[in-house]
């Protein structure tokens, strides 16, 4: 299946974080947290497209967005593809194919 030109979705959150730092550790599991919540769409994450986190400090928190991008293959295929990397999907788990040798 190609994977070219599909529409690229945009999966986001935002909120604050009070200690400084958290902010690393968040920031991981917030990304962990969208692309498992995109997965149970049908979505899979585009590798060729940074992840897009700012903060700002509020004069209390600190108040962040997160973006990850996406495409949709499909509830099935989400489960069996980690992302897209430039139009290759790259699968979840690698199986070597051996070419066995015929013998004459």
């Amino acid at each position: 299946m190609s994977y070219s030109h599909k529409r690229i979705e945009r999966f986001s959150l935002e909120g604050e974080i009070f200690d400084d730092s958290h902010i690393s550790r968040l920031k991981d599991q917030y990304i962990f947290m969208l692309i498992n919540g995109m997965r149970n769409k049908g979505y899979v994450p585009r590798y060729d497209i940074d992840t897009d986190f700012s903060i700002s400090y509020n004069g209390k928190t600190f108040d962040f967005k997160i973006s990850v991008y996406g495409v949709y293959v499909g509830k099935g295929k989400a489960k069996c593809i980690l992302g897209i990397d430039k139009n290759t999907p790259v699968e979840s788990h690698t199986t070597q194919k051996i070419k066995s040798e015929e013998v004459f």
